[in-house]
């Protein structure tokens, strides 16, 4: 995507802060939960395996809690002033991933077993909706003064990813969807809990709300920027590592970017992805997944051939762009400015 390459050391560094700042209180609020709800979050996020054993597991990407500790350091207050927000961002995150993976279909996520694949359906279901609880509890809890402000921003990004989860799921049934209709799921499915981590730790540490609003505008760019590589390595990553079967996307009939993209083209390619698609709408569950690799291998060649990858690779670098400028005319420290577009760059360049 010809992005600016960022310091790997200094990404991984920030990263690792926001991990390590946010863990001991995120291991607190699961460790609240109720027996076994605990123990089944504890395998979620990877810190014990199926037998109940300690884990060093992989527990995602942690842009989010990042993101909020910076943002607090945006508007000068310290790091610790955002972990109340990544701990509540993270938690909401992941009640997402828990959901999603059952209503998807996903048995893997992160390399192994995804939760109701090894608790059960119910399971995931419950400890999903109290990890959505705990994150509340843990923002006004923990807040201090401006928790309510903090909340209230929450809430309407919880609402946004919920309503973009809704229109992911009714796009599957769909033969036909728009790009503006999957850049606006997008935008509601993953930009705007983004928006909220790159603005909550600002809330907290004081912020006023045109600070607050531009921090969470870069967010909100940034997380279209971020589906837009989630799309690509849905039908392109390795496997090794994404932690997810190849061609997931395809496997699941989603109306990702580069498919609505490739559809929306005037070529051959285009017209031959139009009927299979369109076959593929009248064909029960059983008769798809009883398709070959080479049928997936097949497809996603149309896709790229019609043009959906260039165009995919295209927007996530027009939005990390729209996110960057978001920045402009914001006082801050010059090195939180630096990490901001090193995360914003990293975003783009990751490959799982």
């Amino acid at each position: 995507m010809n992005a600016p390459l960022p310091d790997p050391d200094a990404v991984a560094t920030l990263l690792d802060r926001g991990r390590s700042l946010a863990a001991p209180a995120l291991r607190a609020a699961v460790g609240r939960l109720a027996s076994p709800m605990d123990t089944v979050a504890a395998y979620h996020f990877g810190w014990i395996d199926e037998a109940g054993r300690p884990a060093d597991g992989d527990g995602g990407k942690a842009v989010r809690p990042a993101l909020a500790v910076v943002s607090a350091e945006a508007v000068g207050a310290p790091p610790e002033a955002g972990v109340p927000g990544a701990v509540a961002v993270e938690l909401v995150h992941n009640f997402s991933l828990l959901h999603d993976d059952l209503m998807d279909g996903d048995e893997q996520r992160r390399h192994r077993d995804t939760v109701w694949k090894v608790h059960g359906p119910a399971q995931a279901i419950l400890v999903g909706d109290a990890l959505f609880a705990l994150a509340y509890e843990v923002l006004l809890e923990e807040g201090g003064p401006h928790a309510a402000a903090a909340a209230r921003r929450l809430t309407a990004a919880a609402r946004k990813l919920i309503d973009g989860q809704a229109q992911d799921i009714g796009f599957e049934h769909r033969e036909t969807v728009g790009v503006a209709e999957c850049l606006e799921m997008a935008g509601n499915k993953t930009g705007a809990l983004i928006a909220c981590a790159a603005s909550v730790g600002a809330v907290l540490g004081g912020a006023d709300e045109q600070t607050a609003d531009a921090l969470e505008r870069y967010g909100h760019h940034l997380g279209l920027a971020f589906q837009a590589v989630d799309d690509l390595l849905g039908i392109w990553g390795d496997s090794r590592s994404t932690g997810k079967q190849t061609w997931s996307d395809l496997r699941q009939r989603k109306k990702s970017l580069p498919v609505v993209a490739a559809l929306a083209a005037d070529n051959p390619a285009a017209e031959r992805l139009t009927g299979l698609l369109t076959a593929d709408a009248k064909k029960t569950p059983e008769e798809f997944e009883d398709f070959d690799e080479e049928e997936f291998a097949m497809r996603a060649a149309l896709i790229e051939e019609a043009g959906g990858r260039e165009w995919t690779a295209a927007e996530a670098r027009r939005q990390h762009d729209t996110a960057v400028a978001s920045l402009d005319g914001l006082t801050m420290p010059a090195h939180t400015r630096e990490q901001l577009l090193a995360l914003a760059d990293f975003i783009v360049i990751r490959e799982r």
